[in-house]
């Protein structure tokens, strides 16, 4: 038997991306399904990104999602760039006149907005199999799916949103010819990133450039450390044992009168390194948002919150074209959108190539990414240009007179 709905959103996938959009069109009295192929329990505790862009963090406050961001986040005014044995620290809040950084896992916002939705009562399902999206030509595309109780659904939509990810089935849903562009760019490395029981050793993190390849020292909280080493592409986990990890980081990372802080690895990974363009973000009534339309490298900590950007325009848009009957911000949603993609992923892959040293890099290549290094640490001019676009270059376009209650306006979402 089939349940038939209806609903004006069907929203495929439920990490940051998908969760936020539903939050968001609700506070706009749009009503949305949302549906996940994973457990609650996995989306809850999936290790992902950490670092937060301000106007991310103003966009989470300024919908009722900010609490323990404020209570347990950790805002930073900079990062740290090291080189031949120097570190250097780069003040982004003095260098933009007020922007920073937060460290706060995309797990926690993950756990902020799910708390959320289940309080308001949304349409919210976990553990749901055979996923499909049709008619996206049409105006009531279907989004179908069978739920945890074995039970099926076609919901009738005005739009679907893609939120699915990279290896999502609403991208491949798109017939041939809907995209234009696929950009795509494979390094040959990788990142073996741990989660650590140790307190970290820096205030702030660290982005070290190192002949035996790259390594980056960064945070959870307090008393947990989240550190990286370049590895090379294809890695197997199982050369990397603890001690040769934590050797490793000690290895690339040291300088004079510093220590690195060892603890028990409380997990590990191996992650593989793209770039990954689509475009348009949009066919029929489908919108593609967050990793289903773009991969950036994580050296430019772009991921979760290019998200956050394509959802604050997205929602923004539908709650225009739904509630208001004004397509005009849905149609320009993916022009708008891939002018910041673009831009993001240019930082991503310049900072990856800077600091990354490729399997058989020749003097001539070294010489160059070192010079580049001094320069961002000695001219004022380059690092505020790394400064603007690593903490959020330009507003999120979110419009708070979009929501049914009275909101605070923010500086960067107003």
């Amino acid at each position: 038997m089939t349940v038939h709905e209806r609903t004006q959103v069907g929203i495929v996938g439920a990490g940051p991306a998908g969760l936020l959009l539903s939050h968001l069109l609700a506070l706009g009295g749009v009503e949305s399904v949302c549906v996940e192929n994973r457990s609650r329990v996995y989306c809850e505790a999936r290790q992902r990104a950490g670092m937060l862009e301000s106007t991310t963090v103003e966009l989470l406050r300024s919908v009722g999602l900010g609490d323990r961001l404020d209570a347990e986040g950790l805002e930073h005014d900079g990062i740290y760039l090291q080189f031949d044995g120097e570190r250097h620290h780069l003040d982004f809040r003095e260098l933009t006149g007020g922007r920073w950084i937060t460290i706060y896992a995309q797990t926690e916002i993950v756990k902020d907005i799910i708390a959320a939705r289940v309080a308001d009562g949304a349409a919210l399902e976990f553990d749901v199999t055979g996923t499909t999206v049709s008619g996206l030509e049409n105006d009531r595309p279907v989004l179908s799916y069978t739920d945890s109780q074995g039970e099926r659904h076609r919901v009738s939509c005005d739009v679907i949103a893609g939120c699915d990810g990279f290896h999502g089935i609403c991208r491949p849903a798109i017939p041939g010819g809907g995209l234009t562009t696929v950009a795509e760019r494979c390094y040959p490395y990788a990142w073996l990133g741990i989660l650590a029981d140790a307190p970290p050793s820096t205030d702030e993190v660290i982005y070290c450039r190192h002949d035996g390849g790259f390594a980056l020292h960064s945070m959870r909280t307090p008393q947990v450390g989240r550190l990286y080493l370049q590895v090379p592409a294809g890695e197997d986990i199982a050369r990397w044992p603890d001690e040769r990890i934590w050797d490793e980081l000690q290895r690339r990372l040291a300088t004079p009168g510093w220590s690195l802080r060892a603890g028990a690895v409380l997990q590990k990974s191996i992650t593989p390194m793209r770039s990954f363009v689509a475009e348009p973000m949009r066919y029929g009534n489908l919108f593609l948002a967050g990793d289903a339309a773009h991969i950036v490298p994580p050296t430019g900590a772009k991921g979760l919150n290019l998200a956050v950007a394509d959802v604050a325009a997205l929602a923004t848009a539908l709650i225009r074209q739904l509630r208001d009957g004004d397509p005009e911000l849905a149609e320009a949603y993916s022009d708008h959108c891939l002018e910041r993609v673009w831009r993001a992923t240019h930082l991503s892959t310049w900072m990856t190539s800077m600091l990354h040293v490729v399997p058989g890099q020749d003097p001539f290549e070294s010489a160059l990414q070192l010079a580049q290094l001094r320069h961002l640490v000695s001219s004022r001019t380059a690092a505020a240009s790394l400064a603007e676009t690593y903490t959020g270059y330009a507003p999120l376009r979110y419009d708070p007179s979009t929501r049914l209650d009275a909101a605070r306006l923010w500086p960067s979402v107003a």
